[in-house]
């Protein structure tokens, strides 16, 4: 059949995840939209706030593809920025709030930013940041009136920036769907961070596809326990809003606030790292809060060690388990549901939520490929091989950085950088970073796997597992442990390398065992590359004597 029949506005739109708010505010106008300690705004207000900071940033000069950087917590104004920036055409920069200076100088240069949004508290490193800079942004605060305040900024209030606004700006789609909504700058652990930029219909699609894999609807209230500069929140920013749910806002993750949250709101769903589940299970019995309902923890980084489920389902929490990374808009594979699976042990429940799973129905397709290659590992459940994804979801590329780009995008996919395997029943299981796993006399040892082990001894809090160079075995495991609290004074090398051999082969049992805490992101991941740069330093300090 030929077929030339044209796209009309009829039957064709743009898609954008700020067409969200505009349905929501017709369908749930006077419904809460988000809660922030004293502060509440419903769908109607949500909509024209962000109307206003739209229209606001065009009277500044912001145009099409124009950068507003937001150096802000989980507030509301975070919330409006992730629609408003999109609806002045422009693109929105969230930066991580526990960055350096110098850092949030680069980002800011590197993005040619024109307009930055910040949060009070971080007035001071704003200052710092600015200086040197030759193309300045124009700065904007914003005064919490939860927040701790802070220094003194020249900058013009983002309420009378709003004021300046016009409630009735319209709201039209993109130009193009594939135009930047949004540039997010990855950690930067081996160099200046890299920009990740992605795109108005990859954010439409992976919100959708959050929405239906964490069962989202119009009575879900969410809880902003992960932050929204990380990948825009994982794009939940947008889908709560698509289903019309309540945003619980959270400036800073505190056990006690969480659990009064949960259990003063209704708390429906969150999302956090491994390190928040691990802060909740070991809060004191006084910061808990007992609630009548069951609660969605979506939680990505390594799945959660057997003993993180059990303590969680006990506390009336149910765990999810996503993968994702900030160049596919935050999750792209989840383990998904399968019947039986909730009547089976704790055990066996956690080997099988040990795997990332499967693609959201809005990712096209994930394979497990020949690191050297491009042909698939065979679906054995033990050939490892890298995990590469493709799809409307990926992101458009690095900023400015032909290099990066062509290191990733390999025959059609998207190379991760991640290990894993390919089960028989299609699901992936990430055995490790292509840098952290531990070849030790030719064996390959995951160190996800040696830290299961690990996280299930009664002692330890936390862990995390990397190389340690050796003379006869070229790399041995090295584990770093954070015990539970009271148990920092009661817990032996002797006992956690006992422990691991009645559970691991012996060539996977750590060779060095060191105490304390661990180092991590604004996100909560453990830093691994900082751990391998200690082991660095005291090799370097050991051969000068």
């Amino acid at each position: 059949m030929e077929d030339d029949l044209p796209k009309h506005a009829a039957n064709y739109v743009p898609l954008s995840p700020v067409s969200f708010l505009k349905r929501a505010a017709h369908v749930w106008a006077a419904r809460p939209a988000v809660l922030h300690g004293r502060r509440q705004y419903t769908y109607a207000q949500l909509l024209e706030r962000s109307r206003r900071l739209a229209s606001a940033l065009v009277g500044l000069g912001v145009g099409r593809a124009d950068v507003v950087a937001a150096l802000m917590p989980n507030i509301p104004e975070m919330l409006e920025a992730h629609y408003g920036v999109p609806m002045a055409h422009a693109v929105l920069c969230p930066i991580n709030i526990r960055l350096d200076a110098a850092t949030i100088r680069f980002i800011l240069a590197h993005s040619g930013a024109k307009v930055l949004l910040v949060d009070r508290e971080f007035a001071a490193i704003v200052v710092s940041a600015l200086e040197g800079l030759e193309a300045r942004p124009i700065v904007v605060v914003v005064d919490d009136p939860e927040g701790p305040g802070g220094a003194e900024l020249d900058a013009r209030p983002y309420e009378d920036l709003l004021a300046s606004g016009d409630p009735r700006f319209p709201v039209s789609p993109p130009a193009d769907e594939w135009d930047a909504i949004s540039l997010s700058y990855t950690s930067g652990t081996t160099g200046d961070p890299k920009g990740v930029v992605v795109h108005h219909r990859g954010a439409y699609l992976n919100a959708c596809g959050n929405a239906l894999a964490l069962g989202l609807s119009p009575r879900s209230v969410y809880l902003w326990t992960l932050p929204m500069f990380h990948c825009n929140g994982w794009t939940y920013t947008w889908a709560v809003t698509l289903q019309g749910g309540v945003h619980v806002c959270l400036r800073k993750v505190e056990p006690a606030r969480v659990f009064a949250l949960i259990a003063d709101h209704g708390v429906t769903h969150l999302c956090a790292a491994p390190v928040v589940l691990t802060m909740l299970i070991n809060a004191s019995p006084d910061a808990r809060r007992s609630f009548p309902h069951r609660v969605t923890a979506a939680t990505g980084g390594a799945a959660p060690p057997s003993p993180v489920i059990a303590a969680m389902e006990a506390l009336g929490f149910d765990v999810v388990h996503l993968y994702g990374l900030t160049e596919c808009y935050g999750p792209s594979l989840m383990n998904a549901w399968q019947p039986g699976i909730d009547a089976k042990p704790i055990p066996e429940r956690a080997a099988f939520l040990a795997r990332q799973g499967v693609g959201l129905p809005t990712l096209e397709e994930v394979a497990v490929i020949a690191r050297n290659g491009t042909d698939r590992v065979p679906a054995d459940g033990t050939t490892i091989g890298e995990i590469a994804i493709r799809g409307n979801t990926i992101m458009k590329g690095y900023l400015r950085n032909p290099k990066a780009n062509a290191a990733v995008f390999d025959h059609g996919w998207f190379r991760t950088g991640d290990l894993g395997v390919m089960h028989a029943d299609g699901y992936v299981e990430v055995k490790d970073r292509a840098k952290d796993i531990v070849i030790s006399g030719g064996e390959n040892i995951s160190t996800l796997e040696v830290e299961e082990v690990l996280y299930a001894h009664p002692k330890v809090m936390e862990a995390a597992v990397v190389a340690h160079p050796d003379p006869f075995w070229g790399e041995v495991p090295h584990a770093f442990i954070s015990p539970k609290p009271g148990f920092e004074d009661d817990i032996t090398v002797e006992e956690i390398v006992a422990f691991c051999r009645d559970r691991l082969a012996h060539f996977k049992v750590p060779k060095h065992v060191s105490f304390g805490p661990l180092p991590k992101t604004a996100t909560g991941k453990i830093q691994k590359f900082a751990l391998r740069a200690r082991l660095r330093g005291e090799a370097a300090a050991e051969v000068g004597g």
